[in-house]
């Protein structure tokens, strides 16, 4: 597989994402929000576009769906997600749903808590291959999406009983680049872990390059994102729960109140 990150010129750093099955030349792009900018990338590498793959209905993920159709006009493109308030969705996809790109297959994730319908795609190639996953707004590196339409209890099991069971090389490319922020906060939470330092200091380097910080890796996250990390003592201790749902809830509070400096 071959992925090709797209920066969208947003207020909120999104991020897109080309995903080509490179024997097939098959493609899917993940929250086209900047259509145009798909359509370049696409005709650039000569891929045969077939399938949007959308994590959720906000419109910095969504909103350019109609858009991206009229530019391939005669084109029955797929729009997947998991929402009905999805613009253009023509394929609802929930739990254990697959999706063939290619050669590729796409397994969806359903994890509700950022909003309802929320949708994680999980991507395997060749068995040699190292499989990813797009997670839009449930998992960024260092941190996870706010609790806009769920509970704690929705965010754990997305975050460790779902996410967290993936092959720990699994690349994630999140919905996006938040790094720096969520970084400086995870060192808030645990000032003496090393892995948090380390990211921190790479990933205020890249920035400066104006370059990305994705992808990360499960395994990464769980070193020192403190979102995968609530069974740890030192993330308990912080918010004073000794419960991990409990205190996955009063993280992400604590979180939404956070300033970076």
């Amino acid at each position: 597989m071959k992925i090709t990150i797209i920066s969208a010129p947003t207020s909120e750093s999104n991020y897109m994402y080309l995903l080509v099955d490179e024997a097939t030349k098959e493609a899917a792009i993940v929250d086209p929000v900047h259509p145009d900018k798909v359509l370049k990338a696409v005709q650039e590498q000569g891929v045969n576009l077939t399938t949007v793959l959308t994590t959720h209905h906000h419109w910095d993920h969504a909103g350019g769906n109609k858009d991206l159709l009229k530019l391939f006009p005669g084109k029955s493109l797929v729009v997947c997600g998991g929402d009905d308030r999805i613009d253009a969705l023509n394929r609802q996809v929930g739990e254990g749903d697959e999706i063939q790109i290619g050669s590729l297959k796409v397994s969806c994730m359903f994890t509700p808590c950022h909003t309802t319908g929320h949708i994680c795609y999980y991507v395997r190639g060749e068995s040699s291959e190292t499989p990813a996953v797009f997670t839009g707004d449930t998992l960024f590196l260092a941190a996870c999406g706010r609790f806009f339409e769920g509970t704690p209890q929705q965010m754990y099991t997305a975050l460790i009983e779902k996410l967290g069971r993936l092959p720990s090389n699994t690349n994630v490319y999140c919905g996006h680049e938040y790094s720096v922020a969520s970084l400086k906060y995870a060192l808030h939470v645990e000032p003496n872990n090393p892995a948090v330092k380390k990211k921190l200091e790479w990933a205020k380097d890249q920035r400066n390059r104006q370059l990305p910080t994705v992808p990360s890796t499960i395994e990464e996250e769980k070193s020192y994102n403190p979102f995968m990390r609530v069974g740890e003592k030192s993330i308990q201790d912080y918010v004073g729960c000794t419960d991990p749902i409990e205190t996955m809830g009063a993280l992400r509070k604590d979180k939404n109140g956070f300033k970076a400096k």
